[in-house]
C-alpha cells in the first residue's frame, strides 16, 4: 500500500466532561473518568477458565459499535470497561491480515498463474520473518491507535532501517496505516504486518492506555502547561510552527477553531459517519490498475490484473465491503483505457486476453448487485454507476465485436422489468448489460427463501406436475429460472461467503434439469415421427450455457465438485437473514436429503456437465464468442477429465449419452440438427473414449453421429430415412461466418482419429480438408505398420482409401504437400499389394497430374525395391511394368513436354513402347516442345546409342533457338556447340545441314567463332575439326570453314 508520512487527522471532536446535552454529536457529556490502570491485559491467558461476562460484552461492543456511539449511550462508562473495549477492537484474524498483504493467500492465485512464487518475499511472509526474529519493538497502543517500530536488517546491498509505524483500527478493523518505509503498494507492507501480528499474537505484551483525550481530562492547568511544554521541547523544530499557529488561532475568539466544542483524538476511534472498512489506498489501487494496462499485456501484466480480480473475489467471500469499492476503482481505470478510443477508430479488436479481463469484470459485478445482504441504496447507487459506463461509447460489447440479440436476462422471470422489450428495438449489450439487468431481481421470493435456507424443504402433499411445478414427483424443490440467471445467483452466494446456500440452490437447479431433460425427450418422442419426416427443426437454444458469459454449467460443476471434494471452508458459512429472523444453517451432510441414493456431489457435477455439454445450440456470431464456446468446452472437459471413473459415473455416462441419442432437437447429439449449432466433435471424443472400454456399441453410436458438419453442406441429403442421424435440417440463409471452422475441423480430425476403422464413410462424406484427412490416412498406416507381426491389412485398406481421397480433392487444387501425399501414396499402396500398385496406375488420371504419374508413381513402381519389397515373380514384374508403360505413354500423350523423357526412360525396355514414345516426341517436337526439352531429349537418344534419332532431335531444337548478339552466356550455347559437334562426328553433309541453322538461330560473333574442343560438354570425339571462324568485312558477313580431311 502506500504509506502515508503523516496521519489523516482525526474526525471525532472530543470535549472536557462537564459540556451540556447542546455539544455537537460525538462530545462527551457528563460524568468523570475512574481512576485506577484497569483490568490486566487478559484474554491471552492460557488457563481453561470461563472468560468474563465483562470480556464477552466488551467483545460483542467492540465488533458492532463504534466508540462514540458507546459514549452517547451511556453517561459515564468506567475506565476497566474502556479499557476492555479499546483492547477488543483490534482484529484478532490473521487472515484479514494476510488478504491485505499480499497477492497471494493460499497458494491459489500461483497456482492458477502457472509460475512458482517465492512466498517468502511476499509481505506477510516477511512480516512473519521480521517479527518472529525480534525486529519489533517500542509498541503502545493508546486508545484505537498502535503504533511501534520494526528494524529491517542489514543486507549486503542496503544498511540497516528503522521504520516508524503507526496503525488506526476500529470494530475489529484496520481503518489507515502509516509506515515510514516510503514502500509504493497497493496493499500493506511488512512491516505494518509484523507491528500488527505482534498484536494479535503477543497482547499481554502490549501496553494499552485510553484515549489521550481521556488522559488530558484528567490533568490540570498546570499538568495541560507542563505537557504541552514539554512536548513542544522534544519535537521543537517539527511541531513549533504549528503549535504556534493553534496558540494564535485559540487565543482569537472569533476564529474557527473557536467555534466548535472538543478537539480532535486521533486515538479516540471513529466516528459513527465514518464507513466502517479495512484500509485500502484507492490511489495506489487506481495508479497499479494504470500502469498494468499501459504494458499492454507485456511484463506479466495481464498476470497482475487477474490477480487483483482474485483479490476482489476473496474480499467479497470475506463479507467485506471493500470488495466493491475496489471492483469500482478498477472498473473506472479500465474504462479510461485511451486503447480502446484508438481500437474504435480503427475498426480492430482488442487482444484475446484484454477480451477476457473485461468478462472477468462483467461477471464480478453481476457478483456485486447479486449479494444476497445488499441495501436498496446500495444497489441503487451500483446501477447508476453501471449505466454511467454501459453508455460510454467505447465501453466493450458482451460478445466482442457483434452486438447479438440475445434473450434479456430476466425475461423467463415474472419480477424482471425488462421481460418484454421487443429484442428488435434492444441496443447492443455490453459487459455490463447482464449486472445492470440484474439490479431488477431480488432475494424475497418465499420457495427461493425456502430453498436456500432449508435443508429439510420438502412437500409430500404437491402433485402438481405441470411444466412450472414447485416439486418433483419425489417432492423434491425446483426452482425454474432462466438457467444462466439461477446459476449467478449461485455464483454470487459463493462469492459472498455462503457455501452451503449456494450448494443447496444448484441442487435444486440439476434437479430442475433433470425434470426438463426427462421431458424434453417425452415431447420428442410423442412427434417423433412427423419431425422426423419433415426432416427439419428449429434451434431451441438461443443462448447456449457451455461458453454463455455467465458461464453457468462452469458455475454448477465447481460449486458441486467443491463441496464434493470438501474444499469449502466450513466455518465460512453464516446466515442469511431475510426476513428478520436468523434461520440457522445445517451441516453440509444434511443437504444429501436430495440426492439418489448412493449419489454424491461429484457424480451429481459430472452429470450436470454432462447435460450442458451435449445441449443443442446455435453458434454465436463473433470471432471472440465463437472462440470462447471452444475455449470453455475444452476447459470444461479437462476438468472433467481428471474425474477418475467408477461405476456410479459409468451408469450416468450411459444414460446420459442414451438421452442425448434419443433426445431430439434438444440435444447436439439428437437425430435432428439445426445447420448452424455448435458442432459435437470435442464433446463426442470425450464420451467416445470414457464409454468404449464399458460399451463399445454405444461408444460409437455417440462418435458416429458427432461426425456430422451440417454447416458445410450446400444442400440436405437426399432422404434415406433409414438412417436418421444423417437427416440434418438445412436452412437456405447465407453461408455463416464461423471464424473458428478451422479450430472445428481439426476437432472433427481429432474425433476421427479415435475410430478410424469404423468411421471410413463417414469420414469421406463429412471431412472437407484435405490435409485433415491426409493426417488421418498417416494415422491408419502409421498404426497399421507398426505391430511387431504382419501389417493390419484393414487399416492399410483405410489408408488407402484415404489417401484416393485426398489425391481425388488436391488433384485440381494448389497444395504445398502435394509432392509428399503422392509419394506417401504410393509407399501405402505398396504396401497393401501390387494389385493396389495396378489400381492406382489404372485409374491415373483422378489421382494424378501426368508429371506426378511419371515421375512419381511410375518411376517407383519400377524401381527395384519395390520389385524386392514385393516379392514378384516374372510374370508379376512383367505385368506391373506394362501398366507403367502403358501409364508413362499416356502421360506423354497428355503433356509431352514434362513427360516425354520419363515415358522414354520407362519404355526403354520395351522396343515397341519405346518407338512409340519416341514418335509422341518427334509429333509434338513442332508445337509443343521448347529447344531446351528438345536438346536434353536429343542428348539422352545419343548417350543412350541412337546418334541419328539425337541428330535429329538438335535440328529440330535449332528451329526453335533465337540467341541474340550480346547473349554470349546464355545456357543454350554448350546445347549448339554440341550440336555441331555431333554434326561433325556424323559427316560432312550433316555438318553441312545444321551449319545454316545455326548460322540462322545465332547472332553473337562470339559464339560463331568458338572450337568445338573449348567446350567442356561435348561428348563426342572428333577427328580432325579445328574451328569455325567468323569475321566481318565492309559491314558483310564472311564465313570460311577450315577442315583439315
Amino acid at each position: 500500500m502506500a504509506e502515508r508520512v503523516q496521519q489523516p487527522p482525526a474526525k471525532r471532536l472530543c470535549c472536557r466532561p462537564g459540556y451540556s446535552t447542546t455539544c455537537r454529536q460525538g462530545q462527551r457529556a457528563g460524568g468523570t473518568i475512574c481512576g485506577g490502570s484497569g483490568s490486566g491485559q487478559g484474554g491471552s491467558s492460557k488457563t481453561q477458565s470461563p472468560e468474563s461476562l465483562l470480556d464477552i460484552a466488551a467483545r460483542k461492543v467492540a465488533e458492532k459499535w463504534p466508540f462514540q456511539r458507546v459514549e452517547e449511550r451511556f453517561e459515564r462508562i468506567p475506565e476497566p470497561v474502556q479499557r476492555r473495549i479499546v483492547y477488543w477492537s483490534f482484529p484478532r484474524s490473521e487472515r484479514e491480515i494476510c488478504m491485505y498483504s499480499s497477492f497471494n493467500t493460499g497458494g491459489e492465485e500461483s497456482a492458477s498463474s502457472g509460475e512458482n512464487v517465492d512466498e517468502t518475499r511476499l509481505p506477510f511472509r516477511r512480516g512473519i520473518a521480521l517479527l518472529e526474529s525480534g525486529c519489533v519493538d517500542n509498541v503502545l497502543q493508546v486508545g484505537f491507535h498502535l503504533s511501534g517500530t520494526v528494524t529491517e536488517p542489514a543486507t549486503p546491498s542496503e544498511p540497516e532501517m528503522v521504520c516508524s509505524v503507526a496503525i488506526s483500527f476500529d470494530r475489529c478493523k484496520i481503518t489507515s496505516v502509516t509506515c515510514g518505509c516510503g514502500n509504493k503498494d497497493i496493499f500493506y507492507c511488512a512491516h505494518v504486518v509484523a507491528l500488527s501480528l505482534y498484536r494479535v499474537r503477543r497482547p499481554e505484551q502490549v501496553k494499552l492506555h485510553l484515549p489521550i483525550s481521556e488522559t488530558l481530562f484528567q490533568m490540570n492547568r498546570d499538568q495541560l502547561q507542563k505537557f504541552v511544554q514539554y512536548l513542544i521541547t522534544v519535537h521543537h523544530t517539527e511541531v513549533l510552527p504549528t503549535a504556534q499557529k493553534l496558540a494564535d488561532e485559540i487565543l482569537s475568539q472569533n476564529s474557527e477553531i473557536n467555534q466548535v466544542h472538543g478537539a480532535p483524538d486521533p486515538t479516540a476511534g471513529a466516528s459513527v459517519d465514518d464507513e466502517n472498512c479495512w484500509h485500502l489506498d484507492e490511489e495506489q489501487v487506481q495508479e497499479q490498475v494504470k500502469l498494468f494496462l499501459s504494458q499492454g499485456g507485456y511484463h506479466g501484466s495481464g498476470k497482475q490484473l487477474n490477480l487483483l480480480f482474485s483479490k476482489v473475489r476473496e474480499m467479497l467471500k470475506m463479507r467485506d465491503s471493500n470488495g466493491a469499492r475496489m471492483l469500482t476503482l478498477i472498473t473506472e481505470q479500465f474504462m479510461a483505457d485511451p486503447r480502446l478510443a484508438l481500437w474504435r477508430q480503427q475498426g480492430t479488436t482488442m487482444t484475446d486476453k484484454y477480451r477476457q479481463l473485461w468478462d472477468e469484470l462483467g461477471a464480478l459485478w453481476m457478483c456485486i448487485v447479486l449479494n444476497p445482504h445488499c441495501k436498496p441504496e446500495q444497489k441503487a447507487a451500483w446501477l447508476r454507476q453501471l449505466k454511467k459506463w454501459n453508455s460510454v461509447d467505447v465501453c466493450p460489447l458482451e460478445d466482442g465485436n457483434h452486438g447479438n440479440e440475445l434473450p434479456n436476462l430476466t425475461n423467463s422471470l415474472p419480477q424482471g422489468a425488462h421481460g418484454n422489450q421487443d429484442s428488435g428495438t434492444r441496443p447492443h449489450r455490453t459487459v455490463f448489460t447482464r449486472a445492470i439487468e440484474a439490479c431488477d431481481l431480488h432475494w424475497q421470493d418465499s420457495h427461493l427463501q425456502h430453498i436456500i435456507n432449508d435443508d429439510l424443504y420438502t412437500n409430500y402433499c404437491y402433485h402438481d406436475n405441470t411444466e412450472n411445478s414447485l416439486f418433483d414427483s419425489r417432492s423434491w424443490p425446483l426452482w425454474h429460472e432462466h438457467v444462466p440467471t439461477a446459476c449467478a445467483r449461485v455464483d454470487a452466494l459463493r462469492s459472498h461467503g455462503y457455501p452451503r446456500e449456494a450448494l443447496r440452490l444448484a441442487i435444486a437447479i440439476v434437479n430442475t434439469l433433470r425434470r426438463q431433460q426427462q421431458k424434453q425427450l417425452e415431447l420428442f418422442r410423442n412427434h417423433k415421427k412427423d419431425l422426423l419426416h419433415k426432416g427439419v427443426t428449429s434451434i431451441t437454444n438461443l443462448e447456449g450455457w457451455v461458453g454463455h458469459p455467465l458461464d453457468p454449467i462452469g458455475t454448477l460443476f465447481s460449486t458441486l465438485m467443491e463441496t464434493g471434494r470438501g474444499d469449502e471452508d466450513s466455518s465460512q458459512g453464516g446466515f442469511l437473514d431475510f426476513s428478520g429472523t436468523k434461520i440457522e444453517l445445517h451441516l453440509f451432510p444434511s443437504t444429501r436429503r436430495f440426492l439418489e441414493e448412493g449419489e454424491s456431489y461429484l457424480a451429481l457435477a459430472v452429470e450436470t456437465a454432462l447435460m450442458g455439454l451435449g445441449q443443442q445450440r446455435i453458434m454465436p456470431d463473433g470471432l471472440y464468442a465463437q472462440e470462447k464456446v471452444c475455449r470453455n468446452e475444452e476447459h470444461l472437459i479437462a476438468k472433467l477429465q481428471e474425474v477418475d471413473l467408477d461405476d456410479t459415473l459409468v451408469k450416468i455416462f450411459r444414460k446420459q449419452a442414451v438421452f442425448l441419442l434419443e433426445g431430439g432437437p434438444y440435444s447436439g447429439l439428437g437425430e435432428l440438427i439445426y445447420r448452424e449449432s455448435v458442432p459435437m466433435h470435442t464433446f463426442a471424443k470425450y464420451l467416445f473414449t470414457c464409454l468404449l472400454p464399458h460399451d463399445a456399441e454405444l461408444a460409437y453410436k455417440i462418435a458416429l453421429r458427432a461426425m456430422r458438419l451440417p454447416v458445410l453442406e450446400s444442400m440436405a441429403p437426399s432422404g434415406d430415412m433409414s438412417r436418421p442421424h444423417h437427416i440434418v435440417s438445412v436452412v437456405p440463409n447465407r453461408y455463416p461466418r464461423w471464424f473458428t471452422l478451422s479450430h472445428i475441423e481439426s476437432q472433427q480430425c481429432e474425433l476421427a482419429s479415435t475410430m478410424l476403422e469404423t468411421v471410413l464413410e463417414s469420414i469421406q462424406k463429412n471431412i472437407h480438408s484435405s490435409s485433415h484427412i491426409f493426417k488421418l490416412a498417416q494415422d491408419a498406416f502409421k498404426i497399421a505398420t507398426l505391430m511387431d507381426s504382419l501389417p493390419d491389412i484393414t487399416l492399410l485398406k483405410v489408408s488407402l482409401e484415404l489417401g484416393l481421397q485426398v489425391m481425388r480433392m488436391t488433384l485440381s487444387t494448389l497444395n504445398w504437400r502435394r509432392r509428399e501425399m503422392v509419394r506417401w501414396l504410393v509407399t501405402c499402396a505398396t504396401e497393401v499389394g501390387v494389385y493396389a500398385l495396378d489400381s492406382i496406375m489404372q485409374s491415373w488420371f483422378t489421382l494424378f497430374t501426368p508429371t506426378e504419374a511419371t515421375s512419381i508413381v511410375a518411376t517407383t513402381v519400377m524401381s527395384n525395391s519395390t520389385i524386392v519389397r514385393l516379392h514378384l515373380d516374372c510374370h508379376q514384374q512383367e505385368n506391373l511394368a506394362s501398366s507403367a508403360r502403358t501409364l508413362a505413354l499416356q502421360c506423354a500423350m497428355k503433356d509431352p513436354q514434362n513427360c516425354a523423357l520419363s515415358a522414354l526412360t520407362l519404355c526403354e525396355k520395351d522396343h515397341i513402347a519405346f518407338e512409340t514414345a519416341y514418335q509422341i516426341v518427334l509429333d509434338a517436337a513442332t508445337t509443343g516442345m521448347s529447344y531446351t526439352q528438345l536438346f536434353t531429349i536429343a542428348r539422352y537418344m545419343e548417350h543412350r546409342g541412337y546418334p541419328m534419332r539425337a541428330y535429329k532431335l538438335a535440328t529440330l531444337a535449332m528451329v526453335h533457338l533465337n540467341l541474340s548478339y550480346n547473349q554470349d552466356t546464355h545456357p543454350a550455347i554448350n546445347d549448339v556447340l554440341w550440336a555441331c559437334a555431333l554434326s561433325h562426328s556424323l559427316g560432312k553433309n550433316e555438318l553441312a545441314a545444321i551449319i545454316p541453322l545455326v548460322v540462322k538461330s545465332v547472332k553473337c560473333a562470339t559464339v560463331l567463332s568458338e572450337s568445338p574442343h573449348s567446350t567442356p560438354d561435348l561428348s563426342v570425339k572428333h577427328s580432325q575439326p579445328q574451328r569455325i571462324l567468323f569475321g566481318k568485312k565492309k559491314g558483310k558477313k564472311k564465313i570460311k570453314m577450315v577442315m583439315k580431311e
